[in-house]
């Protein structure tokens, strides 16, 4: 099987197994304008391949090559290929992609042709593009040059992109290379969104300060308003909101009955003129009175 890839070619074939020997390889060539066959430079040669010699490079030149399994003196039948033709047969890899410069709305793309082109050659690099969120949606470009742009991109969004090369070449044949793997890049902000973030900030940060002042001031203003509208409301008593409730029950009576049996507890004032000897012998005689009444408890 010949493999070839940017038209640089190779042949390959499946190893030959002997027990108790080595076995070598020999690979011979031909092509359509001289039909006879030669050698390469791979003769009793012991890999299963054989590149292509620089001779054998023209694009548009129909190449067989046929190879056989040598051992000592022994050898196998040849096996050909099918004819080959580069321009036709090939398979074109997708470019170097350099560099890429991300602004806010396009993304700049230096890339490298996968092959030395021809004269007469034309490649053009068709560019297949998608927004990460939504990649069922591609756009497409193509371009001659090297470095290119894709524009009319969206601020701060991811896009991917794939790359592949069309050979166009005199002949007329055409030849749509491989895509590139995906590569992603986010498109940065521009100046006047950068801008109208920053005064954005700075009002949300002065209406914040305002807000706090006004807050702090009617804090202020109002606080004894606060202060009393923050204090506990004020509960009755159970018994007595029960007693409120039926005013028959007999619970202040009790508090009544209750100091007119104990004497004890009430009191008496005397007011008396200054130097008056009754007013003092009254006193004393009360005085008297409660210390014998205070003993008789104690007794």
């Amino acid at each position: 099987m010949i493999y070839s890839y940017n038209f640089h070619s190779l042949l390959k074939w499946s190893p030959v197994e002997v027990d108790g020997g080595l076995v070598s390889y020999t690979v011979h060539f031909k092509t359509g304008a001289f039909n006879e066959w030669d050698e390469m430079n791979c003769t009793r040669i012991a890999q299963t391949e054989c590149s292509f010699p620089s001779s054998l490079r023209e694009r548009r030149w129909t190449v067989v090559l046929r190879v056989r399994a040598e051992l000592g003196q022994v050898t196998s039948d040849w096996v050909e290929t099918d004819p080959f033709v580069a321009e036709r047969n090939t398979t074109v890899g997708p470019p170097k992609l350099n560099s890429v410069i991300v602004s806010s709305d396009s993304l700049l793309m230096s890339v490298s042709p996968p092959f030395g082109s021809e004269t007469g050659d034309v490649l053009e690099y068709h560019v297949s593009y998608w927004e990460n969120a939504t990649s069922t949606t591609k756009k497409e470009t193509k371009t001659s040059n090297t470095l290119f742009k894709i524009e009319n991109l969206k601020e701060l969004t991811l896009y991917c992109f794939r790359i592949q090369v069309k050979l166009m070449m005199h002949s007329g044949l055409h030849l749509l290379g491989l895509q590139s793997v995906p590569e992603c890049y986010r498109t940065t902000v521009s100046e006047a969104t950068r801008a109208g973030y920053i005064i954005l900030i700075f009002l949300l940060v002065l209406l914040f300060v305002n807000l706090v002042t006004v807050g702090l001031f009617l804090l202020w203003r109002h606080h004894k308003t606060i202060k009393y509208w923050s204090r506990p409301p004020l509960e009755i008593p159970s018994h007595f909101e029960e007693y409120l409730k039926d005013p028959s029950m007999p619970v202040l009576e009790l508090f009544d009955n209750y100091a007119e049996e104990d004497p004890r507890d009430s009191s008496s004032v005397v007011f008396c003129g200054e130097g008056s000897q009754a007013c003092g012998s009254s006193l004393d005689g009360q005085a008297h009175s409660h210390s014998i009444s205070s003993d008789s408890e104690v007794t």
